[in-house]
């Protein structure tokens, strides 16, 4: 048997997009019912886990979810992250989102998180 966080308290939304969303990318809440891919520096909602040709996209707010970071490698535990811009996240000491940091792999640059 393995550690495994997948499936923990999973609430996934559909909210329509504005802009490009990518799956996997960090988004942030632009007008009512709407996101957009999150700017740098942003808080973001949620994670956009799946994105359709329509306009629409399926956000995750809440359980665990594996998202690429950038810059200093966050710590286990509780961390304050927000956007890097980029379809990631990174670390911020002041102004970022607090999520509880499961598990953390510097070698792909990839950090798995509790929304």
């Amino acid at each position: 048997m393995s550690v495994s966080f997948n499936g923990f308290n999973e609430k996934i939304l559909t909210f329509k997009t504005s802009g490009t969303v990518a799956a996997g990318a960090p988004v942030q809440l632009t007008s009512s019912g709407t996101v957009a891919a999150s700017a740098n520096d942003a808080s973001f909602c949620g994670i956009a886990v799946t994105v359709s040709s329509d306009g629409f996209a399926g956000v995750q707010l809440c359980g665990y979810i594996e998202v690429p970071y950038s810059g200093t490698a966050p710590a286990v535990g509780y961390a304050l992250l927000e956007s890097n811009g980029n379809g990631g996240v990174k670390v911020d000491t002041t102004n970022g989102r607090s999520v509880l940091v499961a598990t953390v792999d510097t070698t792909a640059s990839k950090v798995g998180i509790i929304l």
